[in-house]
């Protein structure tokens, strides 16, 4: 969840210290990007994975910083949550077989890693939610030792100044009445549940605006396509619950601010952008300070001596603004580089599933980067916000707003428009065939089954319920032949429902 921060209780002075030193780094950055900063030399991609820790009974296993000690590599970090852990892989050129390579790395490293967390008492679940999780393990306790865990939980409820509503409404189970979540938490924790990818990309400043205004329109698409997330608290929620759990649970706002349209923190957006400078200028103007810890660097003055200024304040406030897009400033080896941070993605079910869904975005989004008359001038912006939550609520039961179509199933849309798009935008980066044709191949199927990751969770848990048992036993019956597939390592359209 970003940058550690010391443990400490900010002050009125801080507050105001930290406004200013944002304003200042808005002023560098709009410089840098006025005479060029930026370096460019290629396409790189990027990618997170959130995982979950479960123990012998399949419920969250608050391990993390032991099985951490056992694996000892640094590509793996602590998450929110004591059963959380991350995997952050080195950005990559996304051209030639990368992705092929990338995939056996991942399955090496992964499968290491879980032989690690076995010594542990503890097995390592790539899921978008763990679906065993219960109202107690939410307990503040369980917050992971990084000390910017507790101050931002403190900030967080303090300018709420309420517990936590869990508030949503489930799509029906096949033959059933619909189920609703309802309950309150007095920490952060329930957005530990939200196990996701995060894909970057690297692009050139120029570029910016067309990258995110072209992933705000596949949002939905992706949500849809990769649900991963139907079960939370023992209730069938949304078919990628991950989305309105994290949206409510790192929510600043009482209901007599959200009644006034104060803007949440976990943020869809509200407009096409025409610089990344928008979106930076937009979290000053609109957020105020979770963590106002100051540095002291003078952005400009580091500029004045041709080094690449930090923008310390700019990028800590940006990290505790959750767009589902967001814009990254970054600093390698001294250079500064700007990148796109796709956020919509759930974890799992398995590594080629996972690579499979970042070679379809990266593929359809470099495809509408380059229309001659951009998607994004063709429908509304509230239309793709539409897109992004009906595309959680049902998956492959929604229907998507598309220009030149209107109204259409994520699997329709993708095979007659996206999936031809997306073909090309990956031979435009450079990406083999043979890498092209694997991952959009299951791309391609799954639309065919219209079998996600989270169908194939409710009709498994569907089928052991009708067997007699009970919502419970159902769920961790379920997850078990979860872990078991995953570890096969098939990807999901070829999974049978278990029962």
């Amino acid at each position: 969840m970003g940058r550690d921060v010391s443990e400490r209780t900010f002050s009125r002075e801080d507050r105001q210290r930290y406004r200013e030193k944002v304003q200042r780094c808005l002023d560098a950055l709009a410089r840098m990007l006025a005479e060029n900063h930026f370096s460019f030399p290629r396409q790189q991609m990027g990618l997170e994975i959130e995982l979950n820790l479960v123990d012998q009974a399949l419920n969250p296993a608050m391990l993390n910083a032991v099985v951490l000690e056992k694996i000892s590599d640094p590509l793996f970090t602590t998450e929110l949550g004591q059963y959380n852990l991350e995997i952050n892989v080195p950005p990559r050129p996304l051209a030639g077989d990368e992705a092929l390579e990338l995939e056996n790395e991942l399955r090496a490293v992964l499968d290491g890693a879980d032989s690690k967390a076995h010594d542990a008492g503890a097995r390592m679940v790539m899921v978008g939610m763990l679906p065993t999780l219960r109202a107690e393990h939410f307990d503040r306790r369980f917050l992971s030792g990084n000390p910017r865990y507790g101050v931002l939980n403190k900030q967080i409820l303090d300018e709420r100044g309420e517990d936590m509503l869990l508030d949503m409404e489930g799509v029906p189970m096949p033959g059933r009445a619909g189920e609703r979540l309802r309950s309150y938490a007095d920490s952060i924790l329930p957005e530990s549940s939200c196990t996701s990818v995060q894909l970057h990309l690297q692009v050139d400043p120029d570029d910016f605006a067309a990258h995110w205004n072209a992933a705000q329109c596949l949002a939905g698409v992706q949500v849809a396509l990769a649900a991963n997330s139907p079960f939370l608290l023992g209730k069938a929620l949304w078919q990628e619950t991950r989305i309105p759990m994290f949206e409510q649970a790192t929510d600043t706002r009482p209901q007599e601010l959200k009644n006034q349209g104060v803007r949440p923190r976990v943020w869809f957006g509200e407009r096409w952008i025409t610089s990344i400078f928008d979106l930076f200028e937009e979290n000053a103007r609109y957020f105020p300070a979770l963590l106002p810890e100051t540095e002291d660097e003078d952005p400009l003055e580091a500029i004045e001596a041709g080094r690449a200024p930090q923008l310390g304040e700019l990028r800590l406030h940006n990290g505790t603004i959750w767009r589902w897009n967001r814009p990254v400033y970054d600093i390698v080896d001294g250079v500064p580089h700007l990148r796109v941070e796709n956020r919509v993605l759930p974890a799992g079910p398995t590594v080629v599933d996972v690579l499979a869904n970042a070679a379809f975005f990266y593929g359809a989004q470099r495809a509408l980067c380059e229309q001659e008359r951009p998607i994004w001038s063709q429908m509304s912006f509230q239309a793709a916000e539409e897109n992004f939550y009906t595309g959680a609520r049902h998956a492959m039961q929604a229907q998507l707003y598309w220009p030149g179509i209107g109204w259409i199933p994520p699997d329709e849309l993708v095979l007659r428009r996206l999936l031809p798009m997306a073909h090309d935008g990956l031979r435009a980066c450079g990406v083999s065939d043979e890498a092209r044709e694997r991952y959009l191949g299951i791309i391609e199927q799954r639309c065919v089954t219209r079998r996600t990751g989270a169908s194939w969770q409710r009709e498994t848990v569907a089928r052991l319920e009708e067997r007699g048992l009970d919502r419970d036993a159902a769920i961790t019956g379920m997850l078990q032949r979860y872990i078991e597939l995953m570890h096969a390592g098939e990807p999901v359209h070829t999974w049978s429902p278990g029962g």
